[in-house]
């Protein structure tokens, strides 16, 4: 770790198996990685409190993350992806919203790509607020408990009461969540453009999930079959050659190799004399072998 202080740094989780790497990325290179079981606030504070706080992290708003932030970046802006901001919408109301107002949002939210300057940005927060002002007593209707009347799977046993337009309601959540977290146009700010006017900050984490995480599936894909261990070794030293200066291989070898002789010896049980009462394997007493050949055709 140099101690460098990036202007921003993008986060994101890729799970495969039982295990979740968290990867670490400034935008050129890959700067660290975490392995855990899954996106918690510990495991992203192990990944976090190695670097100095940034200017901005990028992310999709995983698990966990807010908590670590809370914690060992507090000053840190967010930016939150775009296109992880639209899926969350996609999940609430569908790509064919029935109600109109569903239809609106949809809208708003793909609009939001469009954005290019801080008068999109301020044009874009006026059109929300438009929407919520106008479909306002929609949004807080309700449907109350009755005979005959099917209750939602999400509503409780004892709940007298819902809001209707329950989805809409989540959509109009998750806006509000990021309007007050200043999440959605932190990537604008002036102050992150280089001296050829360059923006400096990304707006989606695409560049980490469509190199950095794509390069891992397509690695354990082609090598189908690794076992655990080998498979989570083959993605270090992927992730190794993606950093901007990787280790090299003739170190990570030999201290890889000490690792194992240094391991202690594994326990070898008494080989059992005579046959297994219960087994999976292949016996020639039980008229059970493996065949070859036609078997006796002509």
């Amino acid at each position: 770790m140099t101690g460098e202080i990036y202007r921003q740094i993008i986060v994101d989780g890729t799970y495969f198996g039982t295990w979740c790497v968290l990867v670490a990325h400034n935008g050129s290179h890959v700067i660290g990685w975490q392995w855990c079981a899954s996106e918690s606030k510990a495991a992203w504070g192990e990944l976090l409190r190695r670097f100095p706080a940034p200017d901005v992290i990028v992310t999709d708003g995983g698990r966990g993350l807010r908590s670590a932030l809370d914690r060992y970046w507090p000053r840190t802006k967010i930016q939150r992806c775009y296109f992880h901001i639209l899926a969350a919408i996609k999940r609430h109301i569908t790509l064919k919203p029935r109600l109109h107002a569903g239809r609106e949002i949809l809208e708003l939210t793909r609009d939001l790509m469009r954005v290019d300057s801080l008068d999109d940005a301020a044009n874009w927060m006026a059109a929300y607020a438009s929407w919520e002002s106008r479909w306002a007593s929609f949004l807080t209707e309700r449907t109350y408990a009755k005979a005959g009347l099917e209750r939602p799977s999400w509503a409780r046993a004892n709940q007298r009461w819902w809001y209707t337009h329950i989805r809409l309601r989540r959509a109009q959540a998750l806006f509000r969540q990021l309007i007050r977290d200043k999440a959605l146009f932190t990537w604008l700010n002036e102050n992150y453009l280089d001296s050829e006017g360059n923006r400096t900050v990304e707006r989606t984490t695409s560049r980490l999930e469509g190199g950095v995480n794509a390069a891992i599936k397509r690695l354990l894909r082609d090598h189908r079959g690794l076992p655990e261990e080998h498979a989570r070794t083959a993605v270090d030293w992927l992730l190794n050659s993606l950093t901007e200066h990787p280790h090299d291989p003739w170190h990570l070898a030999q201290r890889h190799l000490a690792d194992r002789s240094a391991a202690p010896a594994p326990v070898i049980q008494d080989e059992q004399i005579g046959p297994v009462t219960y087994d999976t394997g292949l016996s020639a007493e039980e008229g059970l072998w493996t065949r070859k050949g036609w078997a006796g055709r002509s």
